[in-house]
């Protein structure tokens, strides 16, 4: 079966199709192509998944004025016809993306030609990408209950969140190797996703001083996000991206402090991991950390009015209750059913088109 695979700009779009490629591959023989962004984080993840991955111009899908909105107007147009060429290279059975404006040229590109296209919701509110792509789709699979409503009932099914197989596997112990963690003190792990979070980053290095005579502190700030900092006593680790070491920086984490994205909040909740959520201020992030707030899965905290000094003291009572980070870690897990990446794997194999389009037989993308 030959996948097209999209998304990217973000990790948080890229992580749940890869997922998904995964427990296709289990299955079947598969061929894959993924099709993103030139300067996005996709392409790490990847190429860390033996992926062949080809780039196509595209725009990012703004819901307010910036003059970068009339050069993307150029940029999505060429975008989706280098998509149609490369569909009628690759001649895909099907299309699978998971969101995020990459997505919109080559899952376009694919419903024109003529190939079935699936596209995966993960947030509780579906973002403008999937809003366009939803009427061309064959078929719909959301993360949560809440979502069914925003999408036609026909083609919609209840899937959970997929979760890569690698962030499952990940060891305290190759944590200490890889990234020179201490194994004797708490460790609070810091990300703003795939795309880093410079607010975010200003508030944890302002809370570095009351935080680390506790703690060691691990910090995926983003590229070009890093804030500089003085001499912090080896407790402070900083790193602007990470793929194979991920799952290991998840695994010896006490303490997730987080955006809320989705792809990052199920590999938290399949981990089990307690958290703080500190959502995006005004987008669709406060929707899913209100649906992590109301199971008692997480702590939040409105970014807007929020101090260093008041997240850290949020970090630090945290790590003094042992059993409230049980509780938060428990209720997390319960939140994100396993086996998304297989159901949404049922969905793709379901509605994948059969004969292939017409053509030249297809050459291997490498």
């Amino acid at each position: 079966m030959r996948v097209l695979l999209a998304g990217g700009g973000s990790g948080g779009s890229t992580a749940p199709v890869l997922a998904v490629a995964q427990a296709l591959a289990s299955r079947r023989p598969c061929h894959f192509l993924y099709v993103g962004t030139a300067g996005g984080p996709e392409r790490e993840l990847v190429s860390s998944a033996g992926i062949p991955l080809r780039t196509v111009r595209t725009g990012k899908l703004r819901r307010y004025w910036s003059l970068q909105n009339l050069v993307d107007l150029v940029r999505i147009p060429a975008g989706l016809a280098e998509s149609l060429a490369l569909v009628r290279s690759f001649r895909p059975d099907v299309a699978f993306a998971a969101g995020g404006f990459a997505a919109v040229p080559p899952l376009l590109a694919a419903a024109l030609l003529g190939v079935p296209t699936v596209i995966h919701q993960q947030d509780v509110e579906p973002g403008l990408a999937n809003r366009i792509l939803a009427p061309f789709a064959r078929a719909v699979t959301v993360t949560f209950p809440d979502s069914l409503a925003h999408f036609p009932r026909g083609k919609t099914t209840l899937t959970g969140n997929p979760v890569r197989r690698e962030i499952l596997a990940g060891s305290r112990e190759e944590a200490s190797r890889l990234l020179g963690v201490g194994l004797d003190r708490p460790t609070v792990l810091v990300t703003g996703g795939g795309t880093g979070a410079l607010s975010l980053n200003r508030l944890v290095v302002g809370a570095l001083p009351r935080l680390l005579p506790s703690c060691q502190v691990l910090h995926i700030t983003g590229r070009g996000k890093a804030i500089q900092v003085s001499e912090t006593g080896g407790g402070y680790r900083y790193w602007e991206f990470l793929t194979v070491e991920m799952p290991h920086a998840l695994a010896v984490a006490d303490l997730v402090v987080s955006r809320a994205g989705l792809s990052t909040l199920t590999e938290i909740a399949a981990l089990g991991k307690p958290c703080i959520l500190v959502p995006m201020p005004r987008s669709h992030q406060r929707a899913n950390a209100a649906a992590f707030a109301g199971a008692d899965a997480a702590l939040v905290l409105d970014e807007e009015g929020l101090s260093p000094e008041r997240l850290a003291d949020a970090i630090l009572s945290l790590l003094g209750d042992r059993q409230r980070l049980v509780v938060l870690g428990e209720n997390a897990r319960s939140m994100m059913p396993s086996g998304a990446e297989g159901r949404i794997a049922d969905v793709i194999e379901r509605v994948a088109r059969r004969p292939a389009l017409p053509g030249p037989e297809p050459r291997e993308q490498r």
